[in-house]
């Protein structure tokens, strides 16, 4: 699957290219046109019989990560997070730094010399480093650089009931999804943007959407979920399992109503299982995006993750594959002048 590759690539935000050049050796063969902007994010036309309304699907290629701040005088190694990470999945977790991928381990004092506090609580990243298995600052300095970028190191693994075990699925099965799509034959042009730096600020998402102009724009999304013990029904934002999740808003969306209303009729129409992602927290691309120039509706679909920001996210391979079909079928609705009040 195109999606181990994928999630297994080096891509932390601002340090896309891996990723990046695995998207443009997939697609490039059936689009029309490919151009790589200035700020690295990747977009591409498919050109059809149909041109109106203008559609443009996009997924962020970058994940969270950490970056190297300096190294002390035994070896190890500071850093600061990139992107929102949860300090407390931290401690133990093995990593890869730089353009050679120096394998490391994140270690922290041994719970047996920690104050009693300090065990009841996440140890700050200030005492946190990276140990690349060096004594001194000269050998660590033949081997990285204050500045290079840091991924979890998580394999790709398949397991249970069709489920996806992998690192950045935030937002690579966007990405992967996407490529899909790309491949299939349609008679609607439209556009497959690729964005850097959602994950520091939405930051390649305006630059795009200005360039494009799109009327709708579709989001594809690796998204939170929380069906696990001990959480409240109201407060599951998604499942897995349960289907593409159509988001409500968040914190940088009030999405289209008329458009949501639509993917969901589509939905329905072809017995496509879909959930509402029902919390608010987060925001993604469309929040750049439907305000750029004249503006553009726009709408989220999203693949659920469990342990999203995390080197161990789990998804459901079944929830990927609908999540397909469902943008299939609204491109096929487009085709027929479903969406030309758009």
């Amino acid at each position: 699957m195109l999606l181990k590759e994928l999630t297994e690539a080096f891509g932390v935000s601002g340090n896309e290219k891996e990723v990046r050049d695995l998207i443009l050796n997939e697609i490039k063969d059936f689009v029309t046109d490919i151009k790589v902007d200035k700020i690295g994010n990747i977009i591409a036309y498919k050109k059809g019989k149909i041109d109106s309304p203008k559609l443009m699907i996009t997924a962020h290629m970058d994940e969270v990560g950490l970056m190297i701040t300096g190294i002390d005088n035994s070896g190890l190694l500071k850093f600061t997070t990139v992107g929102g990470i949860d300090k407390r999945i931290l401690v133990s977790k093995t990593v890869r730094i730089g353009k050679n991928k120096i394998n490391g381990v994140i270690g922290s004092k041994p719970i047996h010399l920690q104050d009693k506090d300090e065990w009841s609580k996440a140890l700050d990243i200030k005492n946190l480093y990276i140990d690349i298995g060096v004594n001194t600052k000269e050998e660590a300095e033949k081997l990285v650089s204050i500045g290079d970028y840091v991924m979890f190191n998580s394999e790709y693994i398949e397991f249970g009931n069709n489920l996806i075990k992998a690192k950045a699925l935030d937002n690579r099965v966007g990405c992967s999804v996407l490529i899909d799509l790309l491949k299939e034959e349609t008679d609607l042009s439209f556009y497959g943007v690729f964005t850097v730096m959602e994950e520091v600020g939405l930051v390649g998402a305006g630059p795009a959407a200005y360039s494009v102009e799109p009327d709708i724009s579709i989001i594809l999304e690796g998204t939170l979920c929380a069906d696990t013990p001990g959480t409240e029904d109201h407060m599951i934002p998604t499942k897995l399992g349960h289907g593409p999740a159509i988001s409500l808003m968040d914190r940088t969306t009030l999405f289209d109503v008329n458009l949501r209303q639509k993917i969901v009729s589509i939905a329905k129409e072809n017995n496509i299982p879909y959930q509402f992602r029902k919390t608010t927290f987060g925001g993604n691309d469309s929040g750049k995006i439907h305000l750029a120039k004249k503006g553009s509706v726009t709408s989220t679909i999203s693949v659920p993750c469990r342990y999203i920001h995390s080197p161990v996210s789990v998804m459901s391979k079944k929830d990927y594959y609908n999540t397909h079909k469902l943008l299939l079928a609204i491109i096929n609705k487009i085709e027929e002048g479903d969406f030309n009040e758009f």
